[in-house]
């Protein structure tokens, strides 16, 4: 992991900063589902970037200029998200095209000398004229059917891997691939922490301090779930994994695309927590309630769609778990908001006290070389 990438990620996590205050402003299910699709769009196009910087050296010469460019569109990019699906719609598009094609363009230097590259490649050049098109042409509708545009644009984007691109042909530095995504992944933990502070809106009362304490928790639940033996296992397979196509899919699957629901998930509870500091003593709204519960679901999910897809077991405990979320909805729009946030903390809690206690032995293992390099 480079200084560069991380300076790059800063921008990352502006535009997920503003993707939780989309939703904050308008707390409905159109509201929701915009803020949504941006981030899935938003993803994608930080994921493109992790595959470029695992391949071509950011700090390299002109690249280095290459992305600083692009850090800027993305910056536009963001500051234009509170409106992508109103007055800045155009310019969202536009700025994200060029987020897209610069990405586009430093690939196919990277393939200057490797035709397999290079066809995988203009392959997903391809699918990214298709995904940016259609985002400009969203930029002339509104409402349902604005929506609706959305949705298509960032299907055929994250279609575009298995329908207009060769997976043999990527070369990928598999230890730094899962770094970047883990890091990613606290990145946005800590928009979590961000939406706490901002929530309190600078006021302290017992009940703000207790629902600040719980939301450090509820994050910090979340952190251990991927980080305390998911994460360290999904990197040693991937980096065990046969070179080329079965390397390539594995991370594509398990990484580009699972990591989304479990990023989706955690700026849900952003929001759920950012309302819970702005009246503890209330029940969620529908919407708010549904985000938390569901966030945490989506979580669970895409962990256990990445266990699936590494170790083709299922882990029936978390999927469970996910399924309860969903159920105690209507429990939520009746207690208090911070109630509701310490049930599922508890419930977390409990999850990781029996994991922990399951993986025993072998977790202490796979966890000991970690802790040795790191003294």
């Amino acid at each position: 992991m480079t200084p560069l990438e991380l300076f790059f990620d800063l921008v990352f996590v502006l535009a997920i900063t503003q993707c939780t205050a989309l939703m904050s402003h308008d707390t409905s299910w159109e509201g929701v589902a915009q803020g949504l699709l941006i981030l899935g769009v938003l993803w994608w196009a930080w994921t493109a970037y992790a595959w470029l910087t695992s391949v071509l050296d950011p700090e390299e010469g002109a690249v280095r200029i290459a992305i600083f460019a692009a850090m800027a569109a993305f910056l536009i990019v963001a500051i234009c998200v509170p409106n992508a699906f109103g007055s800045l719609a155009l310019e969202f598009a536009v700025a994200y095209g060029a987020v897209r094609m610069a990405h586009i363009a430093l690939f196919l230097l990277a393939s200057r000398e490797d035709p397999g590259l290079r066809h995988s490649v203009l392959g997903l050049a391809v699918s990214t004229a298709v995904g940016v098109g259609i985002l400009v042409a969203a930029s002339l509708f509104d409402g349902t059917a604005q929506l609706a545009i959305w949705g298509a644009a960032l299907s055929l984007d994250l279609a575009g891997p298995y329908f207009f691109i060769d997976s043999s042909g990527w070369r990928l530095v598999p230890g730094h691939f899962a770094e970047r995504h883990g890091l990613i992944m606290i990145i946005a933990l800590g928009e979590s922490i961000v939406a706490i502070g901002v929530g309190a809106e600078s006021h302290l009362t017992v009940g703000i301090a207790a629902a600040a304490v719980v939301g450090v928790a509820l994050a910090a639940a979340m952190w251990w779930i991927y980080f305390d033996v998911v994460a360290l296992v999904s990197a040693q397979r991937l980096e065990r994994a046969p070179a080329g196509q079965v390397r390539n899919e594995l991370a594509r699957d398990s990484y580009s695309y699972l990591h989304l629901p479990m990023v989706a998930g955690i700026v849900l509870v952003a929001l759920a927590l950012k309302k819970t500091l702005a009246d503890v003593d209330h029940p969620f709204e529908v919407v708010t309630a549904f985000a938390l519960l569901g966030g945490v679901a989506f979580y669970l999910l895409g962990l256990v769609g990445f266990r699936l897809r590494h170790v083709h077991t299922l882990n029936r405990h978390r999927f469970v778990l996910a399924i309860l979320m969903f159920a105690l909805l209507p429990l939520a729009t009746e207690l208090p908001a911070l109630a509701t946030v310490s049930i599922v903390t508890a419930i977390l809690a409990v999850m990781i006290a029996f994991e922990t206690r399951h993986y025993g032995e072998g977790r202490q293992r796979l966890r000991r070389p970690t802790t040795e390099q790191a003294s």
